[in-house]
């Protein structure tokens, strides 16, 4: 995968706004009003602030996390083994697809992983199959067995 651009340290109000935004959103009409209100900013500051953080990758994603399968949808972790001199070429197209949510490299004979999203159970197999032939390359999906829930806030 390309190389993530180094990133700016945040600064206090950064670190506010993370610790903030990490549960408990406000459920209603003007969510990003209430959060900034509730640190002294103006909505155009916060959301100002959250894209310069997302742009210098302070933050490498945001919004809600949801369970898709109660939606009907569907999503798997997902691995391939690819060779090295073919890894950043096979991660820009893996990436590409829009049911991909991340992935990451390990160091491991199935060295790329990364999770799958789709709106109904039979886009899996669609997705690995559409990568398969985008990438010539066997991905192994790892349907979910067990669900658990870990409400990791992390501090800035």
């Amino acid at each position: 995968m390309p190389e993530a651009r180094a990133s700016a340290a945040p600064d206090d109000i950064d670190r506010r706004i993370i610790n903030a935004l990490q549960g408990d959103f406000p459920l209603v009409d003007e969510p990003y009003r209430a959060v900034a209100g509730s640190l002294g900013l103006d909505e155009a500051e916060l959301l100002r602030r959250i894209d310069a953080m997302l742009e210098r990758r302070v933050l490498t994603r945001f919004g809600p996390m949801f369970q898709i399968e109660r939606a009907g949808g569907a999503f798997v972790l997902a691995a391939m083994k690819v060779p090295e001199h073919e890894f950043e070429g096979v991660a820009a197209k893996v990436n590409a697809f829009p049911e991909v949510a991340h992935n990451y490299r390990r160091d491991h004979s199935l060295n790329m992983w990364f999770v799958l999203a789709t709106a109904t159970p039979q886009g899996i197999t669609e997705a690995v199959t559409a990568i398969e032939s985008a990438t010539g390359l066997a991905v192994l999906p790892f349907p979910k067995e067990r669900e658990y829930f870990v409400e990791m806030k992390l501090h800035a």
